[in-house]
């Protein structure tokens, strides 16, 4: 058998088609190499042998002894039972206790007279030593040998324990393992030799016996320490040859002149700019002077500027004779962009308009709710270049919009739009635009290097001068109702006092959202860990409607949701931002990009809810003008519950790039990489994107290297063949659109 396909025989060959099958449908198992890579998830300690007269506390033991007696006790009414057998082996005497259903088969097996070896962590009960829940195994007393290694054997190990499922158990995928185990001899070692001996790596096929089958816990170290490696550096290798592609492409290099539209603008700005917008735009420009597509990545908190910024390298882009356009994931976001970069710019917007400046460009909106006269105009101001700058929704991707000459793309709020999206946009260029992707999301450097691999990263972490602080704080409204009371007042003091309020819950709320809830409740009823005393969350029509009744009566209270008309919902906001409506209760849909400098609070229902991230999105609301802002983040969680303590996380720190790690370690990798990413999150087994920031970095920096030597691999074909298998069809694609 060569090398490679003995990781890819099917599992029905080796361990029978009903395991194989369930192994597929349930733990997504389908090879030899899959399972394999299916590392146990901890270890079960066995203690070497102990005699009972030398039992040390609070440690792991194995022991074997004589069962001297066994009984079973009622308590709590004859309700529960509990099983305490009495062993002894000459030297001492120990207690067992076994509780509830485990009582039955202890109970048939463990008579007095019986010998066994029983392994557990030592406790103290009643002033005695006690073992609760041993695992044990019987020996047969009349063969001496046969039972000394049984012994030897048992005590002393340390067991794997596999994640499992309901159908396989961890016992049954060890045992499945043990019938694989000798392939791992044909691993294919992805890493160069002069890598591997220079870090002191374990070989692979060393590494995955010793993560199976472990003597000693440093056997453990040493194959989790190789095999975290190698899924970081296979990954940074398959961005690293990504990025290698991309400075290989052509792109029209885009230098800034001077005297043009963006000194013009830069001239009649009212402000001066943050070291960080000049540091981040620097960056910028240098990329757009080169002759291979820009790919970057600018992350920063909501508000520090980074419409700014992007507009500042379009403007540069326009200055070159190029064009470019602006994705944003909703309507409503690209009016606002729309709206304030008009606003921004003055007359600099109204090129070849009266009035307008001589030095000025075309500023124009597309969307899919345009009237077909101005659609029509946009498109033809498109194709002419008289517009230098579009700023539209996915509408812009469709294949009648054609333009004179794209040099940049920008793509607000990247974790919304398919790659695929992305990939259309960029295709309407003449040669490859240059390609700025902008985040309000704060992500972790990690996180960064894993799932945007293939961009370059700028960080904005300052705020522009003039921001308010928000204060935050959680309104516990089950255990103390008179607090959610109070927060209804300071709404209201916060409106006479001239401001508006956002409230934020986590539902609509109309009769055909409730059928379809029905039925998905109806589903979820069935899986096991749904709590029948679950309520829906709250819902955006309910709460205004209590509102405009009772806390807040007397006040202008209105709507904004995701399913009402695009005109309806633009009227809503107009008035919201010119300070007809008191408060605006909405759904998420007023998370990125609304921006009503007025509006000092938010109250958050359900704030349990929502994500750490999403909460510190949606804070970043308010405060925006120069009143302080007030974040109220409701919750009927119980005092000591995760949801609670996530709460108490973002109401004290407003650094986005801390409640992100946050996020991460509580929810770990697979929300963050989310479903786009399948490929990534797939491949990660062992390594996890939050603890192994060093592992990653240091990765990254080899595989760059080693792609700059030899981009194609050819003197590495183990590391190709890995790529290869890593990289199946789907993955490839992601990491093409990517």
């Amino acid at each position: 058998m060569d090398r490679v396909s003995s990781f890819d025989e099917p599992l029905k060959k080796l361990l029978g088609g009903a395991t194989a099958k369930v192994m597929a449908e349930h733990l997504d198992l389908h090879t030899v190499g899959d399972l394999l890579h299916h590392y146990p998830r901890r270890y079960e300690e066995r203690g070497k042998l102990t005699a009972l007269a030398d039992l040390p506390l609070d440690e792991h033991v194995t022991v074997v002894a004589q069962v001297a007696d066994a009984r079973i006790l009622m308590f709590n009414n004859g309700r529960g039972k509990r099983l305490e057998v009495t062993l002894t082996d000459g030297s001492g005497r120990l207690q067992l206790v076994f509780f509830g259903h485990g009582v039955h088969k202890p109970h048939k097996e463990l008579l007095p007279g019986r010998q066994a070896m029983f392994a557990g962590k030592v406790s103290v009960f009643n002033r005695k030593m006690q073992l609760a829940h041993p695992t044990y195994q019987l020996l047969d007393a009349s063969d001496a040998d046969e039972a000394t290694e049984a012994v030897d054997a048992f005590a002393g190990r340390l067991l794997p324990i596999y994640p499992a499922c309901k159908q396989l158990d961890s016992w049954r995928i060890a045992k499945a393992v043990d019938a694989v185990l000798p392939s791992a001899r044909d691993a294919v070692d992805p890493l160069p030799a002069s890598l591997r001996e220079g870090r002191g790596f374990t070989p692979l096929p060393e590494a995955l016996l010793k993560v199976h089958r472990p003597q000693t816990k440093a056997d453990i170290e040493d194959a989790k320490a190789r095999l975290k490696w190698d899924e970081a550096f296979v990954l940074q290798v398959a961005l690293a040859r990504r990025r290698y592609a991309d400075t290989q492409l052509p792109a029209v290099a885009r230098r800034p002149v001077s005297d043009g539209l963006l000194d013009a603008f830069d001239a009649k700005l009212p402000f001066t700019l943050t070291e960080g917008q000049e540091k981040v735009s620097k960056e910028i420009f240098d990329d757009l002077a080169t002759e291979h597509p820009m790919h970057r990545l600018l992350q920063g908190e909501v508000g520090s500027g980074k419409t700014m910024v992007a507009l500042r390298a379009m403007l540069a882009v326009v200055d070159a004779g190029g064009q470019a356009a602006m994705l944003a994931p909703t309507e409503v976001l690209a009016q606002q962009h729309h709206r304030s970069i008009t606003e921004m710019m003055g007359e600099l917007a109204e090129g070849g308009m009266l009035g307008g400046s001589d030095r000025g460009t075309k500023v124009v909106l597309l969307t899919g709710s345009m009237g077909m006269a101005a659609r029509r105009q946009a498109l033809l101001d498109l194709v002419t270049g008289e517009a230098g700058i579009v700023i539209g929704t996915h509408a812009l991707i469709e294949d009648k919009v054609q333009f004179h000459d794209l040099g940049l793309v920008v793509v607000d709020e990247q974790h919304r739009f398919g790659v695929e999206q992305r990939d259309a946009l960029r295709s309407k260029g003449k040669q490859p635009p240059h390609l700025l992707v902008m985040t309000a999301t704060p992500i972790p450097r990690t996180v960064a290097m894993t799932v945007f691999g293939d961009l370059e990263t700028s960080v904005l972490d300052q705020l522009p001068a003039g921001r308010s602080p928000i204060a935050s704080h959680v309104v516990p409204a089950k255990d103390k109702p008179h607090f959610l009371a109070r927060a209804w007042e300071r709404v209201r003091e916060e409106v006479e006092n001239g401001h508006q309020v956002y409230v934020v819950c986590p539902r609509i709320g109309d009769d055909a959202e409730e059928a379809e809830g029905k039925k998905g409740r109806a589903k979820k009823k069935k899986t096991a860990d749904e709590d029948p005393e679950k309520r829906p969350p709250l819902a955006v029509l309910e709460i205004a409607d209590e509102l405009r009744k009772g806390a807040l009566a007397g006040l202008s209270v209105e709507v904004l949701h995701g399913r009402m008309h695009p005109d309806e919902k633009d009227d809503v906001m107009r008035r919201f931002a010119a300070g007809d409506v008191d408060v605006l209760v909405a759904t998420t849909v007023i998370e990125v990009g609304v921006n009503v400098p007025n509006a000092t609070a938010m109250v958050i229902m359900d704030a349990d809810r929502f994500g750490v991230s999403q909460l510190h999105q949606l804070r970043g609301r308010v405060g925006r003008g120069s009143a302080p802002g007030l974040c109220l983040l409701v919750s009927e969680a119980h005092e000591a519950s995760p949801a609670r303590a996530r709460l108490s996380a973002v109401a004290a720190t407003l650094d986005g790039f801390e409640l992100s790690r946050i996020d991460l370690e509580q929810r770990r990798e697979g929300d963050v990489l989310g479903q786009a990413q399948s490929g990534v999150r797939s491949s990660l087994r062992m390594l996890t994107v939050i603890d192994d920031e060093e592992v990653i970095a240091a990765a990254r920096e080899e595989a760059v290297a080693i792609v700059a030597a030899d981009p194609e691999l050819e003197h590495l074909p183990e590391l190709r063949t890995v790529l290869a298998a890593l990289l199946d069809k789907e993955r490839e694609e992601y990491l093409d659109k990517g």
